[in-house]
C-alpha cells in the first residue's frame, strides 16, 4: 500500500482501564485490549451496550471518561487518514444520481466533488478506481448510487473507506440488512483485503456466525464490561453467563454454527 503500513503483529491500538460514560452514566469501564496490524476483530454485544461509543473513541469523536487509549502510539484525533470508517447508517435515496466512482473519490476530497484542478481530479479518480478494484467493484464505477443494491452499496462504502490506504478499518454493522449469501460475500471480501494489505479490522456485528471463518479475536461488551479473547474463550456458556449475570447456554451445530440461548430478544448471536 504505502510506507506507513505496519507489519503484521504490530500493535496499532492499546487501551488500559478505559471508561466510557454518557452524561453521568457509566456505559462500560475497566476495558483493557489491543488491536494489532492485520488482525480481524469482531465487536459484539446487545443494543445499547456501547459498541459504537468505542468506535467513536477511536475516531477521536468521543473522549474516554477514564483510562488510556492510544492509536498509532498517540491519543486519537479526528480525521486521521490512517483510519478507514464505514458508519452504521449511510442512507442513499433512490434518486441519488452521483456515480459510484465519484462517491468513492469523496473519501479523499470531502464534499467538493467536481471541483478542483483537472490534474488533481484525474489523480483522485484513478485512486477511486483502484479502491473499487480492491473490492471487485470496478464495473459499478459509472452507476448512480440510487440504482445499486444493498450488497453493491456496501462494496462502494468499503471502497471509499479504503481509498486513503488506511491501516485500521472500522466497520459499524456492515452486515445489517444483507441476506446470508451477501453477508458471507462481504465478510470474505473484507478479510481478503485486510489480509492482503495488512489492515486491522474492527467490525461491529450482532451475529458471530458469518465471521467465524475469518475472525481472529472478539470483543464482547455487555453489562458495563468489555471481554476480549478468541471465540472459543468468550462465546461459551460459562463466559457469557458470567458477563450477563444470568444462565446462558451456547450450542454448536454440526457445521460449527453457534446458537446462544437465554439472551433477551434483540441481543442474541445465533
Amino acid at each position: 500500500m504505502d510506507n506507513r503500513k505496519q507489519m503484521p503483529g504490530v500493535s496499532l491500538v492499546t487501551a488500559n482501564n478505559l471508561v466510557a460514560r454518557y452524561g453521568t452514566r457509566v456505559i462500560w469501564e475497566g476495558a483493557d485490549f489491543h488491536i494489532t496490524s492485520g488482525e480481524f476483530v469482531a465487536l459484539l454485544g446487545p443494543n445499547g451496550a456501547g459498541k459504537t461509543t468505542l468506535i467513536r473513541m477511536l475516531l477521536g469523536l468521543t473522549k474516554p471518561a477514564g483510562g488510556e487509549l492510544k492509536i498509532f502510539g498517540h491519543v486519537p484525533t479526528k480525521g486521521s487518514p490512517r483510519i478507514g470508517y464505514v458508519p452504521q447508517r449511510h442512507p442513499i435515496d433512490s434518486d441519488v444520481r452521483i456515480e459510484a466512482a465519484e462517491f468513492v473519490r469523496l473519501g479523499l476530497s470531502g464534499t467538493k466533488w467536481g471541483i478542483g484542478l483537472p490534474k488533481t481530479i484525474r489523480s483522485e479518480r484513478k485512486l477511486a478506481l483502484q479502491a473499487l478494484d480492491m473490492v471487485d467493484a470496478r464495473g459499478l464505477a459509472p452507476r448512480p448510487l440510487g440504482e445499486l443494491s444493498g450488497g453493491e452499496l456496501q462494496r462502494i462504502f468499503l471502497a471509499q473507506a479504503l481509498i486513503g490506504k488506511p491501516e485500521l478499518l472500522l466497520l459499524d454493522e456492515p452486515l445489517a440488512n444483507l441476506d446470508i449469501r451477501r453477508e458471507a460475500q462481504l465478510v470474505r471480501l473484507v478479510s481478503s483485503v485486510a489480509r492482503q494489505h495488512h489492515i486491522a479490522v474492527l467490525l461491529i456485528a450482532h451475529d458471530i456466525n458469518p465471521l467465524l471463518p475469518v475472525v481472529d479475536r472478539i470483543m464482547y461488551i455487555v453489562n458495563g464490561r468489555v471481554a476480549t479473547g478468541k471465540v472459543d474463550e468468550i462465546i461459551t456458556s460459562e463466559s457469557l453467563s458470567s458477563l450477563y449475570g444470568a444462565h446462558i447456554e451456547v450450542l454448536r451445530d454440526s457445521r460449527g454454527r453457534i446458537a446462544v440461548l437465554g439472551i433477551e430478544e434483540g441481543a442474541h448471536h445465533e
